[in-house]
């Protein structure tokens, strides 16, 4: 009977091992075939949001700008990062999200500008 038992427990086992295998393979196709999607430019930003540990909406939430500009990035970072300035009562914590928030943005400006010059590039050759 134990001897039985010890069987089914090793096929259960096989089993779910197999299925875990290939959920796992299927997992990592469907995560390639999103990264070529993306293609260099969304790995690059990919990069850029784990490195400052913010996404892109993220920093443009904070900084409240819709559009990659560095003149309206620039502005709102001045306003609010004066206006959170623990001397006047603001908030440090506020203040260093407002600096994260810019370099967040300021890193996918020089994302963008690195790829216009590399298509730049490509379509003089």
């Amino acid at each position: 009977m134990a001897k039985y038992l010890a069987q089914i427990v090793v096929m259960g086992v096989q089993v779910v091992g197999r299925a875990f295998a290939r959920a796992l393979r299927q997992e990592y196709a469907a995560s390639q075939a999103a990264a070529n999607a993306r293609g260099r430019a969304g790995q690059q930003s990919a990069a850029a949001s784990s490195i400052t540990g913010m996404s892109l909406q993220e920093a443009q939430q904070i900084l409240n700008v819709s559009t990659l500009s560095p003149e309206e990035i620039q502005k709102n970072y001045e306003h609010l990062f004066k206006v959170n300035d623990k001397s006047v009562g603001g908030s440090f914590y506020v203040q260093s999200k407002v600096v994260r928030a810019k370099e967040r943005l300021d890193e996918e400006l020089s994302i963008q500008s690195q790829n216009k010059q590399q298509s730049e590039k490509t379509t003089e050759t």
